[in-house]
Parts: structure tokens; C-alpha cells; sequence
């Protein structure tokens, strides 16, 4: 069935669809009065509605049967990513919301080769609801600007964590445990950061800020994995660990 993004605000009184996610549902799917949606607020909340009419700005819609809160999945993951090459961050941003990521900060690394410019973080976002709702995923995710790596340690990341909360960094520095061996030591964790480098890995200023903020270096093998290919195995790996 098909989902489309309704604001917590607009769940209160006459819910309607509006802007792209009306053009969407009018002009791309063509979904006539009468048929059946299913909506979702971001926030953890669906339910299916009715269609009333449709235009190409504003589609007025029947909330219909129960409105449903999945659990979140847990931990609550962030993922603070050094941005790659190329269109690697699209596809990180689509399938970290498939594995059911809470937020993610772009990072500017001391090796990151892209300078972000302006509307990428809007892009991203935009990358985020598609893939919520082609997966069935009800929390959007919270994707902030990017940041200089050391702003975002300054911005709070370099508080130390509340209990349950782990902290984890790729690392291809010496003395690196690996992923496996540091989930098992931490169980209960209800709370995740995972912070990625960017191609040639954190500068050595930038690990040793990181490694005093709390964060866990853990080795992902002897193999070295592409940046994409990095990021998907720790979040994969922590989903498999801490899934009920």
C-alpha cells in the first residue's frame, strides 16, 4: 500500500496531504478518491486513510481503522558520518534508515575530500522519507548540517555518555578490539553512537579527540572496507546484537 508522510500537526483536524507528497500522490501515483493510503507521522505513528478528493496541492483524507505505535527499534542509534566521495552518502543515508537509524551527522573530517555544498543536507533528508517510506520505516530520521568534526565533539558529542549509551569508532588504529568482542562486553545498551571516517580513515588528532570523548575503537577485520561498506557492517552488527 502505499505511504506517504503526514505531519504530527496535521493528525489533529481534517488530516490532508500537501505540497509533494499531494503532487506525488495526484500526479506520479494518480490514486483517485476512494481508494486507501497509508500515512505516517515520523514520529513512530500509522495508520491507514481514505482519500476523499484529490488536487494537486491538497488531498483531505479519512483516518480510517486504528492508529498503530510500533516500538522504536532498539538501541537508539546516531550515526556521525565523515562524508564520502561521490553519491556513497545518498546510499549510506538510504540504508542506514532501513536499519532503522535515529539521526545522522554529517561530518567534515580533516581527510574529507567533499565540501558539502548548499541543499545536500536537504537532499539527504529527502533521500531519508523515500526510503522510510519504501521500507515501512515510521520514524524519519533526524539528519543535521554537517559540521567540522571538531565543532560536533565541541557541540556535545564530547560529554560523556549516560549509562547504556555506547560510544564506537571505525578504527584502523593499533589496539583496536574488534566490533564483535565490545558489543558482547556492553549488553543492555539502550543508546548508540557510531562514528565513521571518511576515505583514509580519522587523522591521528582526530582519534586521539575522539578516544578522550569516550568513544570504543573497534577493528571491523583484517579487511579494509570501503567507507559505505564500513558503516553498513557496524550498523548491521549492532541491529543483529541488541535485536530482541
Amino acid at each position: 500500500m502505499p505511504r506517504f508522510l503526514l505531519p504530527p500537526e496535521a493528525w489533529k483536524k481534517n488530516p490532508a496531504l500537501t505540497n509533494d507528497e499531494a503532487r506525488h500522490l495526484s500526479q506520479v501515483l494518480r490514486i483517485k478518491p476512494g481508494e486507501t493510503i497509508t500515512v505516517f507521522d515520523g514520529q513512530g505513528r500509522h495508520a491507514e486513510a481514505e482519500v476523499l478528493s484529490v488536487s494537486r496541492d491538497q488531498i483531505p483524507l479519512k483516518i480510517i481503522g486504528s492508529i498503530e505505535f510500533p516500538p522504536a527499534p532498539l538501541p537508539t542509534i546516531t550515526l556521525a558520518q565523515a562524508i564520502p566521495k561521490g553519491k556513497n552518502m545518498d546510499l549510506i543515508v538510504q540504508k542506514a534508515v532501513e536499519l532503522g537509524i535515529a539521526a545522522i551527522q554529517p561530518l567534515v573530517t580533516r581527510h574529507t575530500i567533499v565540501q558539502p555544498g548548499d541543499g545536500k543536507s536537504e537532499k539527504w533528508r529527502r533521500n531519508a522519507l523515500e526510503a522510510c517510506k519504501q521500507c515501512g520505516q515510521d520514524t524519519l530520521p533526524r539528519i543535521a548540517d554537517p559540521l567540522p568534526f571538531d565543532r560536533w565533539l565541541e557541540s556535545g558529542a564530547g560529554v560523556p555518555p549516560a549509562a547504556h549509551h555506547l560510544r564506537l569508532i571505525a578504527s584502523l588504529a593499533p589496539g583496536a578490539k574488534p566490533l564483535r568482542e565490545v558489543l558482547h562486553a556492553h549488553p543492555g545498551t539502550t543508546a548508540a553512537t557510531l562514528l565513521v571516517g571518511p576515505e583514509g580513515d580519522f587523522s591521528p588528532e582526530e582519534t586521539t579527540a575522539a578516544l578522550a570523548a569516550g568513544f570504543l575503537p573497534v577493528s571491523l577485520g583484517s579487511i579494509v572496507l570501503r567507507v559505505e561498506t564500513a558503516t553498513l557492517f557496524c550498523l548491521s552488527a549492532l541491529r543483529y546484537e541488541y535485536s530482541a
